[in-house]
């Protein structure tokens, strides 16, 4: 009877010691996939949103808690990993526990909360345009370098045509001629990410400092770049060049835009003329 016993204690020991390593293991598992390098990892700026994922979110006006959650229990797309959005909230408890997760997941929300509109508005039904995910394709203009953004093409190579509207809320924090960029617009959204229009042909009536909503019009595409010279065009076809970027650790990281404008693609205005 006391060997019975003894066995017991020692069965009832065991249990309780593998229930505190589990919890253990939980957050040392956590902390595998959330660390202080996560944001910066070219996993997470490249942004993997997979078409089924891409289709649930569009209905999301503030997705990115969901893809914060989906990114760290699919080891950002790794795992073939289904996330209903009521699971998301339970699972979102788990990666709360990481030190880590706070800043990722304003991280998530800088990106993906303040999107509204694409940032190519139609004009009375036209407007046709086309992108790629050319994250990170090679750029040769002054040395090689990796492309910091998507690029929009119109269906007509002319300039002055297309207008380009804010996807965002936010402040006009740049604006003016850059070598690359030729006249460009940066706006700061309110959740912190810095969204970068770039080769405009002409802008609208804005100015640094300005208060934008999203849908404003910040100007129409153009070819302008690629030169010292203010004004320079002609250098390549017209097209918009949008970036994203964000601040994590006084430094600033670009990210994938691509996924952010499939999302957007059903959201366009239409822009009226005249």
């Amino acid at each position: 009877m006391r060997q019975f016993i003894r066995y017991l204690i020692v069965l009832f020991l065991l249990l309780v010691f593998c229930s505190c390593q589990a919890g253990e293991l939980e957050r040392l598992g956590a902390s595998c996939r959330l660390s202080s390098d996560t944001v910066p990892d070219v996993r997470f700026r490249s942004q993997p949103v997979p078409e089924a994922v891409a289709t649930g979110i569009r209905d999301m006006s503030s997705p990115g808690a969901y893809l914060a959650v989906y990114w760290v229990e699919s080891r950002f797309g790794e795992l073939d990993c289904k996330v209903s959005l009521q699971e998301a909230l339970q699972l979102q408890r788990k990666w709360e526990k990481t030190d880590e997760w706070n800043d990722y997941l304003s991280a998530c929300q800088s990106i993906w909360d303040d999107l509204t509109y694409f940032p190519v508005a139609g004009s009375g039904g036209n407007c046709s345009v086309s992108f790629e995910d050319s994250w990170m394709y090679e750029r040769t203009y002054k040395g090689e370098r990796g492309h910091e953004g998507t690029d929009i093409m119109p269906d007509e190579n002319k300039r002055g045509v297309f207008p380009v509207v804010s996807m965002t809320d936010g402040v006009v924090e740049n604006i003016g001629w850059l070598e690359l960029g030729g006249f460009r617009v940066g706006i700061r959204a309110p959740h912190g990410a810095y969204f970068y229009y770039a080769h405009l042909d002409s802008y609208a009536d804005i100015t640094k400092g300005c208060e934008i909503k999203a849908g404003d019009l910040l100007g129409f595409m153009g070819d302008t770049g690629y030169g010292t010279e203010e004004g320079t065009r002609g250098k390549f076809p017209v097209h918009l060049h949008v970036g994203i970027y964000i601040d994590y650790n006084d430094s600033e990281i670009s990210v994938n835009p691509y996924p952010a404008l499939k999302y957007l693609e059903s959201k366009r205005l239409d822009f009226k003329t005249g």
